[in-house]
């Protein structure tokens, strides 16, 4: 255990923690202005976790095995966390549409373990980096929104149209970060499926 694989670790606790509060925010006792601002905080939080985990890995020289697969599965189980809360409540996001951003990290992640198992390890993309941060700006971006629906400065049906669209270029992008992932380490992929 070091800096970074806590901090890693901490990110993925903070997914349960979002959840509850955006679910259950009414029984809290907390406002829906106050939960914007909430929910705002626990992303960014997982996010800077997100960015000092790598910068201590890489300046206390601590770049571990498990740490190149715990990272984006750290990554992927907060934001799809939190893409699973907002088919519920006032955003109501279809399930088919954060499904695909479901299948598509868990399609990658299984490859990834495959490979470490049969002895070698996937780095990160760009493309899947790009993604993160996309995925990133949709959450912000959905809580930011938040802020003049719950001052009546738009209606819900508005609200959640504009959501609906930010989550689907996210999920856009990151079919096709996925796909370039595949095509990117195909040789690697094909060798962990022949063993």
């Amino acid at each position: 255990m070091n800096i970074a694989l806590a901090l890693t670790l901490g990110r993925m606790l903070l997914s349960p923690i979002f959840i509850l509060v955006y679910l259950f925010y009414a029984k809290l006792g907390i406002g829906l202005l106050a939960l914007a601002f909430i929910l705002l905080g626990l992303v960014l939080l997982a996010e800077l976790t997100d960015i000092f985990d790598g910068m201590a890995a890489h300046r206390k020289n601590q770049v571990t095995e498990l740490g190149k697969i715990l990272d984006p599965m750290a990554d992927s189980i907060f934001r799809i966390s939190v893409f699973f809360a907002f088919t519920q409540g006032i955003v109501a996001l279809p399930l088919w549409l954060v499904l695909l951003f479901f299948y598509r990290d868990s399609i990658i992640s299984m490859l990834r373990t495959l490979c470490a198992l049969r002895g070698f390890t996937l780095a990160a993309r760009f493309s899947g980096k790009v993604k993160a941060v996309i995925q990133g700006i949709a959450t912000l971006a959905i809580l930011v929104l938040m802020i003049p629906y719950a001052f009546g400065l738009i209606s819900l049906e508005l609200f959640q149209n504009i959501s609906f669209y930010i989550v689907a270029g996210a999920v856009a992008y990151s079919l096709f970060s996925g796909a370039e992932y595949l095509f990117a380490n195909q040789n690697y992929i094909k060798k962990a499926l022949i063993k």
